[in-house]
Protein backbone atom coordinates (compact mmCIF):
# COMPACT_ATOMS: atom_id res chain seq x y z
CA UNK A 1 0.00 0.00 0.00
CA UNK A 2 1.14 3.54 -0.73
CA UNK A 3 -0.03 6.41 1.47
CA UNK A 4 0.52 10.14 0.86
CA UNK A 5 -0.28 12.44 3.78
CA UNK A 6 -1.04 15.90 2.38
CA UNK A 7 -0.75 18.87 4.70
CA UNK A 8 0.03 22.55 4.46
CA UNK A 9 -1.11 26.09 5.00
CA UNK A 10 -4.63 27.15 4.12
CA UNK A 11 -4.59 28.72 0.67
CA UNK A 12 -1.39 26.95 -0.38
CA UNK A 13 -3.10 24.42 -2.65
CA UNK A 14 -4.01 21.40 -0.48
CA UNK A 15 -7.42 21.00 -2.13
CA UNK A 16 -5.82 21.15 -5.58
CA UNK A 17 -3.27 18.54 -4.53
CA UNK A 18 -5.92 16.14 -3.23
CA UNK A 19 -8.09 16.67 -6.31
CA UNK A 20 -5.13 15.90 -8.56
CA UNK A 21 -4.31 12.75 -6.61
CA UNK A 22 -7.95 11.68 -6.86
CA UNK A 23 -7.82 12.26 -10.62
CA UNK A 24 -4.78 9.96 -10.68
CA UNK A 25 -6.75 7.15 -9.00
CA UNK A 26 -5.82 7.71 -5.36
CA UNK A 27 -8.50 7.11 -2.75
CA UNK A 28 -8.61 10.52 -1.02
CA UNK A 29 -9.86 11.59 2.41
CA UNK A 30 -9.70 15.25 3.45
CA UNK A 31 -9.57 16.80 6.92
CA UNK A 32 -9.01 13.52 8.74
CA UNK A 33 -8.43 13.81 12.50
CA UNK A 34 -4.79 12.77 12.79
CA UNK A 35 -5.51 10.36 15.61
CA UNK A 36 -7.73 8.31 13.28
CA UNK A 37 -4.95 7.79 10.71
CA UNK A 38 -3.61 4.46 12.08
CA UNK A 39 -7.10 3.01 12.43
CA UNK A 40 -8.10 4.08 8.93
CA UNK A 41 -4.98 2.56 7.39
CA UNK A 42 -5.42 -0.65 9.39
CA UNK A 43 -8.96 -0.91 8.02
CA UNK A 44 -7.86 -0.37 4.42
CA UNK A 45 -5.12 -2.99 4.77
CA UNK A 46 -7.52 -5.55 6.27
CA UNK A 47 -10.07 -4.94 3.54
CA UNK A 48 -7.44 -5.68 0.86
CA UNK A 49 -9.49 -3.68 -1.63
CA UNK A 50 -7.68 -2.53 -4.77
CA UNK A 51 -9.29 0.92 -4.39
CA UNK A 52 -7.29 1.53 -1.22
CA UNK A 53 -3.86 0.47 -2.45
CA UNK A 54 -3.05 4.10 -3.24
CA UNK A 55 -4.49 6.42 -0.62
CA UNK A 56 -4.05 10.12 0.12
CA UNK A 57 -5.14 11.76 3.37
CA UNK A 58 -5.43 15.49 4.04
CA UNK A 59 -4.50 16.67 7.55
CA UNK A 60 -4.61 20.37 8.37
CA UNK A 61 -4.66 22.90 11.21
CA UNK A 62 -8.24 22.09 12.16
CA UNK A 63 -6.76 19.18 14.13
CA UNK A 64 -6.02 19.53 17.82
CA UNK A 65 -2.48 20.89 18.45
CA UNK A 66 -1.44 17.71 20.29
CA UNK A 67 -2.61 15.58 17.36
CA UNK A 68 -0.64 17.67 14.88
CA UNK A 69 2.47 17.34 17.02
CA UNK A 70 1.97 13.56 16.93
CA UNK A 71 1.81 13.28 13.12
CA UNK A 72 5.58 12.59 12.64
CA UNK A 73 5.41 9.69 15.10
CA UNK A 74 2.29 8.26 13.45
CA UNK A 75 3.96 8.43 10.01
CA UNK A 76 7.08 6.68 11.34
CA UNK A 77 4.97 3.92 12.87
CA UNK A 78 3.14 3.36 9.59
CA UNK A 79 6.48 3.10 7.78
CA UNK A 80 7.76 0.54 10.27
CA UNK A 81 4.60 -1.48 9.69
CA UNK A 82 5.45 -1.75 5.99
CA UNK A 83 3.30 1.07 4.58
CA UNK A 84 5.03 3.17 1.91
CA UNK A 85 4.14 6.48 3.55
CA UNK A 86 5.19 9.97 2.42
CA UNK A 87 4.45 13.33 4.01
CA UNK A 88 3.81 16.12 1.49
CA UNK A 89 3.64 19.71 2.77
CA UNK A 90 2.52 22.82 0.85
CA UNK A 91 3.34 26.38 1.83
CA UNK A 92 3.30 29.87 0.37
CA UNK A 93 4.54 33.33 1.27
CA UNK A 94 2.36 35.29 3.67
CA UNK A 95 1.63 38.06 1.16
CA UNK A 96 0.51 35.48 -1.40
CA UNK A 97 -1.80 33.78 1.08
CA UNK A 98 -3.34 37.12 2.06
CA UNK A 99 -3.98 37.93 -1.59
CA UNK A 100 -5.53 34.53 -2.26
CA UNK A 101 -7.92 34.84 0.67
CA UNK A 102 -8.81 38.38 -0.43
CA UNK A 103 -9.53 37.25 -3.99
CA UNK A 104 -11.62 34.23 -3.04
CA UNK A 105 -13.26 35.93 -0.03
CA UNK A 106 -13.02 32.65 1.85
CA UNK A 107 -12.67 32.56 5.61
CA UNK A 108 -9.55 31.08 7.12
CA UNK A 109 -10.41 27.87 9.04
CA UNK A 110 -8.97 29.32 12.26
CA UNK A 111 -10.97 32.54 11.99
CA UNK A 112 -13.85 30.80 13.74
CA UNK A 113 -11.86 31.23 16.96
CA UNK A 114 -12.06 35.01 16.54
CA UNK A 115 -8.62 35.52 15.01
CA UNK A 116 -8.00 38.03 12.24
CA UNK A 117 -6.47 36.73 9.03
CA UNK A 118 -2.89 37.76 9.85
CA UNK A 119 -3.08 36.16 13.29
CA UNK A 120 -4.78 33.06 11.89
CA UNK A 121 -1.97 32.56 9.37
CA UNK A 122 0.69 33.00 12.06
CA UNK A 123 -1.09 30.57 14.38
CA UNK A 124 -1.47 28.04 11.60
CA UNK A 125 2.25 28.15 10.79
CA UNK A 126 3.04 27.50 14.45
CA UNK A 127 0.55 24.63 14.76
CA UNK A 128 1.76 22.93 11.59
CA UNK A 129 5.49 23.37 12.33
CA UNK A 130 5.95 19.74 13.54
CA UNK A 131 4.34 18.45 10.35
CA UNK A 132 6.32 20.82 8.11
CA UNK A 133 9.60 19.88 9.77
CA UNK A 134 8.97 16.17 9.20
CA UNK A 135 7.87 16.51 5.55
CA UNK A 136 9.53 14.35 2.91
CA UNK A 137 8.68 16.90 0.23
CA UNK A 138 7.87 20.58 0.77
CA UNK A 139 6.61 22.75 -2.08
CA UNK A 140 6.31 26.52 -2.04
CA UNK A 141 3.34 27.35 -4.28
CA UNK A 142 3.82 31.14 -4.19
CA UNK A 143 4.87 31.29 -7.84
CA UNK A 144 3.15 28.17 -9.13
CA UNK A 145 0.04 28.24 -11.27
CA UNK A 146 -2.66 25.64 -10.70
CA UNK A 147 -1.45 23.81 -13.80
CA UNK A 148 2.17 23.84 -12.62
CA UNK A 149 1.19 22.52 -9.19
CA UNK A 150 -0.83 19.70 -10.71
CA UNK A 151 2.03 18.80 -13.03
CA UNK A 152 4.52 18.85 -10.15
CA UNK A 153 2.32 16.49 -8.14
CA UNK A 154 2.05 14.13 -11.08
CA UNK A 155 5.78 14.13 -11.80
CA UNK A 156 7.30 14.19 -8.32
CA UNK A 157 4.75 12.25 -6.27
CA UNK A 158 2.76 9.93 -8.49
CA UNK A 159 5.15 8.93 -11.25
CA UNK A 160 8.20 8.64 -9.00
CA UNK A 161 9.82 5.24 -8.61
CA UNK A 162 9.44 4.78 -4.85
CA UNK A 163 12.70 2.80 -4.76
CA UNK A 164 14.82 5.67 -6.12
CA UNK A 165 15.27 9.33 -5.17
CA UNK A 166 13.60 12.19 -7.01
CA UNK A 167 16.00 15.01 -7.91
CA UNK A 168 14.69 18.44 -8.88
CA UNK A 169 17.13 21.00 -10.26
CA UNK A 170 15.62 24.46 -10.06
CA UNK A 171 16.90 27.77 -11.39
CA UNK A 172 15.76 31.02 -9.83
CA UNK A 173 16.36 34.77 -9.76
CA UNK A 174 17.81 36.22 -6.58
CA UNK A 175 15.96 39.46 -7.25
CA UNK A 176 12.71 37.55 -6.69
CA UNK A 177 13.82 35.75 -3.55
CA UNK A 178 15.46 32.48 -2.58
CA UNK A 179 13.16 29.42 -2.76
CA UNK A 180 12.55 28.17 0.76
CA UNK A 181 11.62 24.65 -0.35
CA UNK A 182 15.14 23.86 -1.62
CA UNK A 183 17.48 21.46 0.18
CA UNK A 184 20.61 23.03 -1.33
CA UNK A 185 21.00 26.57 -2.72
CA UNK A 186 23.98 27.62 -4.84
CA UNK A 187 24.81 31.17 -5.94
CA UNK A 188 26.05 31.59 -9.54
CA UNK A 189 26.12 35.39 -9.57
CA UNK A 190 29.94 35.48 -9.55
CA UNK A 191 30.12 33.80 -12.96
CA UNK A 192 30.51 35.68 -16.27
CA UNK A 193 27.11 37.05 -17.25
CA UNK A 194 25.82 36.51 -20.82
CA UNK A 195 23.47 39.45 -20.31
CA UNK A 196 26.29 41.88 -21.04
CA UNK A 197 26.70 40.40 -24.53
CA UNK A 198 23.89 42.10 -26.45
CA UNK A 199 23.63 39.18 -28.88
CA UNK A 200 22.80 36.87 -25.92
CA UNK A 201 20.69 39.23 -23.83
CA UNK A 202 17.30 38.02 -25.05
CA UNK A 203 18.29 34.34 -25.00
CA UNK A 204 18.23 31.90 -22.08
CA UNK A 205 20.51 29.27 -20.62
CA UNK A 206 18.77 26.69 -22.79
CA UNK A 207 19.77 28.37 -26.04
CA UNK A 208 22.83 26.97 -27.82
CA UNK A 209 24.60 30.31 -28.07
CA UNK A 210 24.43 30.80 -24.28
CA UNK A 211 25.46 27.18 -23.71
CA UNK A 212 28.51 27.76 -25.90
CA UNK A 213 29.33 31.04 -24.15
CA UNK A 214 29.24 29.54 -20.65
CA UNK A 215 30.85 26.32 -21.82
CA UNK A 216 33.88 28.37 -22.84
CA UNK A 217 34.15 30.13 -19.45
CA UNK A 218 36.67 28.39 -17.12
CA UNK A 219 34.93 29.79 -14.02
CA UNK A 220 31.56 28.42 -15.10
CA UNK A 221 32.99 24.99 -15.86
CA UNK A 222 34.83 24.84 -12.54
CA UNK A 223 31.65 25.89 -10.73
CA UNK A 224 29.69 23.14 -12.51
CA UNK A 225 32.35 20.54 -11.76
CA UNK A 226 32.37 21.53 -8.08
CA UNK A 227 28.58 21.20 -7.88
CA UNK A 228 28.68 17.76 -9.48
CA UNK A 229 31.48 16.61 -7.16
CA UNK A 230 29.62 17.86 -4.08
CA UNK A 231 26.32 16.22 -5.05
CA UNK A 232 27.92 12.93 -6.10
CA UNK A 233 29.71 12.78 -2.76
CA UNK A 234 26.66 13.47 -0.59
CA UNK A 235 23.73 12.09 -2.60
CA UNK A 236 24.40 8.44 -1.57
CA UNK A 237 24.42 9.47 2.10
CA UNK A 238 21.12 11.29 1.68
CA UNK A 239 19.59 8.24 0.02
CA UNK A 240 20.83 6.01 2.84
CA UNK A 241 19.11 8.30 5.32
CA UNK A 242 15.80 7.62 3.52
CA UNK A 243 15.63 10.96 1.73
CA UNK A 244 13.24 10.34 -1.16
CA UNK A 245 13.27 13.89 -2.53
CA UNK A 246 16.06 16.39 -3.09
CA UNK A 247 15.66 19.89 -4.50
CA UNK A 248 18.82 21.66 -5.67
CA UNK A 249 18.36 25.35 -6.46
CA UNK A 250 20.85 27.43 -8.44
CA UNK A 251 20.35 31.18 -8.56
CA UNK A 252 21.64 34.13 -10.55
CA UNK A 253 20.50 37.73 -10.74
CA UNK A 254 17.58 37.35 -13.15
CA UNK A 255 17.11 33.58 -13.42
CA UNK A 256 17.52 33.60 -17.20
CA UNK A 257 21.07 32.67 -18.22
CA UNK A 258 23.59 31.27 -15.73
CA UNK A 259 21.25 29.51 -13.32
CA UNK A 260 19.22 28.01 -16.17
CA UNK A 261 22.36 26.73 -17.88
CA UNK A 262 23.66 25.13 -14.67
CA UNK A 263 20.32 23.51 -13.78
CA UNK A 264 20.10 22.03 -17.28
CA UNK A 265 23.68 20.71 -17.14
CA UNK A 266 23.20 19.19 -13.69
CA UNK A 267 19.97 17.49 -14.73
CA UNK A 268 21.65 16.10 -17.83
CA UNK A 269 24.53 14.72 -15.77
CA UNK A 270 22.45 13.14 -13.01
CA UNK A 271 19.79 11.71 -15.32
CA UNK A 272 22.22 8.87 -16.02
CA UNK A 273 22.56 8.03 -12.31
CA UNK A 274 19.18 6.34 -11.90
CA UNK A 275 16.12 7.70 -10.16
CA UNK A 276 13.96 10.55 -11.36
CA UNK A 277 15.54 13.80 -12.52
CA UNK A 278 13.41 16.89 -13.13
CA UNK A 279 14.07 20.51 -14.07
CA UNK A 280 12.14 23.62 -13.09
CA UNK A 281 13.01 27.18 -14.09
CA UNK A 282 11.10 29.22 -11.54
CA UNK A 283 11.58 32.68 -13.03
CA UNK A 284 12.28 31.92 -16.67
CA UNK A 285 8.78 32.10 -18.11
CA UNK A 286 8.55 35.83 -17.42
CA UNK A 287 11.67 36.38 -19.57
CA UNK A 288 13.01 38.94 -17.11
CA UNK A 289 16.47 40.29 -17.87
CA UNK A 290 19.49 39.79 -15.66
Amino acid sequence: MRLIVVSGLSGSGKSIALAMLEDLDFYCVDNLPAGLLPGMIAYTVRSNEADYRRTAVGIDARNRPEDLADVPRLVDELRRSGIACELFFLRAENEVLLKRFSETRRRHPLSRTGLGLQDALATERRLLAPVANAADLTVDTSRLSVHELRELIRERLVERNTNAPSLLFQSFAYRHGVPDDADFVFDARSLPNPYWDTSLRELTGRDEAVVEFLGAQPEAQRFLADLIEFLERWLPALVRSSRSYLTVAVGCTGGQHRSVYLAEQLARHFSSHGGQTLIRHRDLTSRRHE
